[in-house]
């Protein structure tokens, strides 16, 4: 059974959903023995224990839903392997030193180019550097004495090679024809039909917001808001869904800097520097864009852990922004707002189980399409009759209070207030039933 089969499944045909991942993996809230297992961890480092700390700290990063962490004791010390996307991290904890490496890319050639890049990325390291192997394989190396080499600081030195490795094989690869990929033995390929569902989901869902923009009664020009609203929510939509790894996340993530630089550009010229990227992806044949598309594990999340009443600020301040749209019923626009406030959420922050939960039910209700040619059931939503179906919705948040009640006995989903006349009066009530969650959790 997949992760969302049980987050969302009651009955026998929910039971039988696919086992997908999606959105971008958060290490921010691990089971209470997870903690335990690093303060064991912090313990046994401070009385001089470093070996068994050390089995302890691998524990604690060790996530049994991603198969990340391996570790083996051999006569030289304790050597461990960490997956983190598309990268593999070995180490190795002897009886004086740590050592840590990840090959990123391997050099057919040396130029000029690729080691300047790598001087220019040592500048902006703290823990780990570049460097060339014996068989001129671009590698992230750290190493510390053991003495120096806390738990704490561990982490933050892996988490750095991993990220750093992870980001940057694919963008290296990509603008050096020397530089070949290595170590990707361990990247789990996805079905051919799963594949092409997702690339004509990319491909229509593009197409679908370039037609609002250009047929639009607005001048986009002047109501830049809303044309930018639609292409942000697209960004994080396709990153959120697809779960794409390579040049099409890079893209995504470019999107994302270009709309939020501070760069006194207007809202018109960044949405024409948006639409320049996602025209540069419709572009893209389909087999180059589905040889980014596989399943990897990680061990580090890059998004940043964030509490109920942030989001609760952050609805406050967008969701109002929808109802001109409405009441002038620009709906496709409208209906960015609230898909918006779900995407950006999910690109950059880390949100409690239950939060992240309920921003993917979200999409589950808005993109049905999708997800049923994914094989997911129930469908919440029909576009041919454009109904919603209350009780299979309300249903599926019984079930979700019920999971959470143990840890957040207050939460209580008000589904008498959810609106189901429209698409647009639903997705606002939807945020404003989330607003008035109260997430306090139990005492222990």
């Amino acid at each position: 059974m997949g992760f969302f089969d049980k987050i969302f499944g009651s009955t026998q045909a929910e039971t039988q959903n696919p086992d997908i991942r999606f959105g971008r993996y958060s290490d921010s809230y691990k089971p209470d023995e997870k903690y335990d297992e690093w303060d064991k961890s912090m313990s046994l480092f401070e009385e001089g224990n470093y070996k068994e700390s050390f089995q302890h700290f691998f524990e604690y990063l060790t996530d049994a839903s991603q198969n990340n962490v391996k570790t083996r004791t051999e006569t030289d010390g304790l050597h461990f392997e960490i997956l983190q996307g598309s990268k593999l991290i070995k180490g190795l904890i002897g009886e004086r030193m740590i050592k840590a490496e990840a090959k990123v890319a391997h050099a057919e050639e040396l130029s000029i180019g690729f080691l300047r890049r790598m001087m220019e990325l040592n500048f902006s390291l703290k823990y780990c550097r570049y460097a060339l192997d014996d068989d001129d394989n671009l590698t992230l190396i750290f190493d510390s004495y053991l003495l120096d080499g806390s738990p704490y600081k561990m982490y933050q030195a892996l988490k750095e090679m991993a990220v750093s490795a992870d980001k940057q094989d694919d963008l290296l690869v990509g603008e050096f024809e020397t530089l070949k990929p290595i170590n990707t033995g361990h990247l789990i390929p996805i079905p051919e039909e799963q594949k092409s569902v997702k690339i004509a989901f990319i491909r229509s869902r593009i197409a679908r917001v370039f037609k609002e923009i250009d047929s639009s009664k607005l001048n986009t020009e002047q109501y830049a808001g809303g044309a930018g609203y639609l292409l942000l929510d697209l960004a994080y939509r396709i990153d959120y869904l697809v779960r794409p790894e390579g040049e099409l996340t890079e893209a995504l993530e470019r999107i994302h800097r270009v709309y939020f630089a501070n760069d006194n550009k207007s809202s018109a010229q960044k949405n024409r520097a948006v639409r320049k990227e996602f025209e540069k992806i419709l572009e893209r044949s389909d087999e180059d864009l589905k040889s980014e598309l596989y399943v990897v594990s990680s061990s580090f999340g890059i998004t940043k852990a964030s509490t109920h009443e942030q989001l609760v600020s952050f609805i406050d301040s967008e969701l109002k922004n929808m109802d001109w749209y409405i009441e002038n019923r620009h709906f496709e626009m409208a209906l960015a707002f609230p898909g918006y406030i779900a995407g950006y959420g999910l690109f950059n922050y880390a949100f409690q189980p239950p939060i992240q939960e309920l921003l993917h039910l979200y999409y589950r209700i808005t993109e049905p399409e999708y997800f049923k040619d994914l094989g997911f059931t129930p469908q919440y939503y029909s576009p041919e009759s454009g109904t919603l179906d209350k009780r299979a919705i309300t249903k599926t948040l019984e079930a979700w209070k019920d999971r959470h009640d143990s840890k957040f006995p207050k939460l209580k989903p008000d589904t008498g207030s959810l609106q189901v006349d429209t698409m647009t009066s639903f997705t606002r009530s939807y945020f404003k039933m989330i607003k008035r969650l109260d997430m306090t959790k139990a005492a222990k």
